[in-house]
């Protein structure tokens, strides 16, 4: 990728692809089903980066990794937001909390198969985690659709 570098002999993860878009793509954050795959919360590798940014920036175009992009604004954009280090590269990945209400919101372009997945292996993985999970569909304003799912799956 033109303008990105790494060394020769450096090993190359499942995860490069995530890295390479958070070095062009500073205010990016990673999220839907690329998150799903860094908090191993699907089985799935998506075939493109899923990016969410803010609605009024502006739209990265890049020939390679592929990206998908949703769009998002206020608390919804800024909740349930982390660090990680990918191959050297400090990245911006939603929270697995954030991660599941995110697949709510976002079901029309993910699918609620998807969403309701997500959910189960959330629910399974983190236990304690039913507050923070509440915590980032209120954020995201889909608690209301997202509370029957959750009650009958918890």
């Amino acid at each position: 990728m033109r303008g990105v570098y790494r060394l020769s002999d450096a090993s190359v993860t499942e995860l490069h692809s995530i890295a390479q878009v958070a070095v062009r793509v500073p205010h990016a954050t990673i999220g839907l089903l690329s998150a799903l795959q860094l908090h191993d919360l699907t089985t799935e590798a998506p075939r493109a980066v899923w990016i969410l940014i803010d609605r009024k920036a502006w739209r990265p175009t890049l020939k390679s990794p592929k990206l998908e992009i949703v769009r998002a604004s206020g608390n919804a954009l800024s909740h349930g937001v982390e660090t990680r280090t990918i191959e050297g590269v400090r990245v911006k990945v939603t929270t697995p909390a954030k991660t599941v209400a995110d697949c709510f919101r976002y079901r029309r372009h993910v699918g609620l198969d998807v969403a309701l997945a997500a959910l189960r292996d959330y629910l399974r993985k983190h236990r304690g985690g039913i507050d923070a999970l509440v915590a980032a569909a209120k954020a995201d304003r889909i608690y209301p659709f997202m509370r029957p799912y959750l009650e009958a799956l918890a």
